[in-house]
This record gives structure tokens, sequence and C-alpha cells, in this order.
């Protein structure tokens, strides 16, 4: 019996060893890269194949105007620049994460390739926004697994930058660790995408009438939003830092007060 109980208890170790063992930081990257250049790559195939007016059509429907046949694929153009620029964001959360990432361990790499699995299917994700009728049941549906997409793929970053805080000595820059210059900052700029994709999906099951207002409102309004952050964050800090410092300075002078009062003015 004790000599299964070891067992056990060494193979649970090896499983443990096994997660934290070291990967190679730059072949995540690598992969990672590679990865993101191919659906950026798909993106652009999509919109080129099927969303390019015809010659005759545009002389018959249009009466020559290239830009009033152009309109018509308007939905699709900017179903194509939204995907886009969540991938672009995403790769650029992805940079960030693993610039101050010094260790990659096996287990950030399985949460690595969980969130590259659903970066592989914004495409996907372009498609079903762009091709079903306008404010049908379908497209509905449609946003909502775009919005189920981008939440996983997101989620996914920000698992591997809490992952990396569990060892945050070993895996970590010190400007990202608990404390750090840029703790705050980082938990924002992961946090971002998986906030705002899961309120739309919700906003979207409250208002399916506005669904795909909802949606490419999000797409819109998350670049800006990374543009603004860490002027927020700052702001946020140093607010919380004078209201510290002033309840410290309260404090103080209480204490001074207490001090400077006789032991019976004390005691009463």
């Amino acid at each position: 019996g004790q000599r299964v109980e070891e067992e056990e208890h060494h193979s649970l170790e090896t499983f443990t060893f096994y997660l934290s063992e070291p990967l190679s930081k730059e072949r995540v990257e690598a992969f990672s890269d590679g990865v993101y250049a191919i659906v950026a790559t798909l993106l652009i195939l999509d919109i080129c194949e099927d969303n390019v007016p015809d010659p005759r059509e545009v002389e018959e429907k249009f009466h020559g105007s290239l830009l009033e046949a152009l309109s018509e694929y308007g939905p699709n153009y900017l179903a194509y620049f939204g995907s886009f620029v969540t991938i672009g964001l995403l790769w650029f959360v992805h940079h960030s994460l693993f610039l101050y990432v010094t260790k990659a361990t096996r287990l950030m790499g399985l949460l690595n390739i969980l969130s590259l699995s659903f970066i592989g299917g914004l495409p996907l994700a372009y498609q079903l926004t762009s091709e079903f009728a306008e404010k049908s049941h379908n497209e509905i549906e449609a946003i909502q697994v775009s919005c189920v997409i981008t939440f996983f793929a997101s989620i996914f970053q920000f698992a591997i930058w809490t992952t990396a805080l569990l060892h945050e000595r070993e895996t970590l820059h010190p400007f990202a660790r608990y404390g750090g210059k840029e703790h705050a900052f980082m938990f924002a700029k992961l946090a971002l995408y998986p906030c705002v994709s899961l309120g739309a999906f919700f906003l979207t099951c409250l208002l399916s009438e506005f669904s795909t207002a909802i949606f490419h409102l999000m797409q819109i309004v998350i670049p800006f939003a990374f543009l603004a952050l860490r002027i927020f964050v700052r702001i946020s800090l140093a607010v919380i830092q004078s209201v510290m410092s002033l309840s410290r300075r309260k404090v103080v002078l209480l204490e001074e007060e207490e001090a400077c009062l006789s032991p019976t003015e004390t005691l009463s």
C-alpha cells in the first residue's frame, strides 16, 4: 500500500513538472506570428473573392458608377475591416504579452495554441457576419458566434498571463509582475477584449434588433479604447494613490494628536 501511494505521488509530481517545463519562447512567438499572418491572408482572400463588382453589372445597373456599385458591398467591407482590426489588435496584445514573458512553459504554450485555434476562426466569423441577410435570425446567431470566438481567443491570452503570474519570478519581467510598473496596464489590456465581447454577446441577446449595430460598434470602439487605455489606467492609479496618501496622512495626524495628549485626556 505504501509503495502504491509513493508511485501515485511520483506520477503527480511528474505531471506538474511536465506542465511547468520550459518551452522555447522564440518558437512560440514564431508559430503564433505564422498563424496570425495566415489568418490575415485568408481574410484578404475572402474579401477579394466575392466582393468585387462585375464590370458589366457596373455599366448596366449602376450606369458606370463604381462607387455606387461598391456601396452595395458596404456591409461586407465593414465586416472585413472589423475582423482585420480584431486580428491586428489581438496580435498586438500577444506581442505585448510575450515582450514581458522571460521564460515560456508548456502550459503557457498549450494555452497559446488554444487561443490561436479561436484566432483561426475569425475568417469564419467574417463570413458569417457578412453573408446572412440583415436583421434576420441567422444574422443574430452569426454575430453571437463571432462574439464567442473573439471572447475565447482573448480569454486564453489572459490565461497565459495569469499562468505566468503564478511563477512570476521565473517567467515575467519585473515590470509586469504584481506591483510592477506595467502590471495594471497589462491587466487592463488583456481584459479589454474578453469583457467587451462578452458584454456585446449579452447585449445582442437582450437587444436583438440592434445586434448588428452593437457588434460593429464593438469593433470600432475597441481600437480607440486601446489608444485611451494607458491614459485611463494612469489617471485611475493616480487617483487611487492620492486617496491612499490622504488616508495615510489622516492616520499620521491622529497618531501625532494622540501622542501630544496627556494620559488622562487619552483615557477620556
